[in-house]
């Protein structure tokens, strides 16, 4: 069975932080398209700033367990690039809604 996890991540707040996102997003990019033909990503985007500047990410995984997730985020470009600085995941359950 597969799980759900909510993940929210919030860039550093360095001078460099703006431009470490903006250098990494490309591969950060191409590991969400992996994982979005594998179902892995069910959606996700940055955070802004109320200036529009992007600060941070959510992201919700549907994967087989918190171990798989671990198994993604070993080479998830944002983590190893510095970008991303206080990440918390959480369980999650996407709620369905019949109309």
């Amino acid at each position: 069975m597969k799980e759900q996890y909510l993940l929210i991540a919030r860039d550093g707040k360095d001078s460099g932080a703006e431009e470490r996102r903006l250098n990494v997003r490309p591969a950060h990019l191409d590991k969400i398209r992996e994982l979005k033909k594998s179902g892995e990503f069910l959606f996700g985007g940055a955070i802004l700033d109320e200036n529009g500047i992007m600060r941070g990410s959510m992201i919700l995984y549907e994967v087989s367990g918190r171990e798989r997730l671990d198994e993604i985020l070993k080479d998830e470009p944002y983590i190893s690039g510095g970008v991303w600085k206080d990440i918390e995941i959480v369980p999650f359950r996407l709620a369905k809604i019949d109309v």
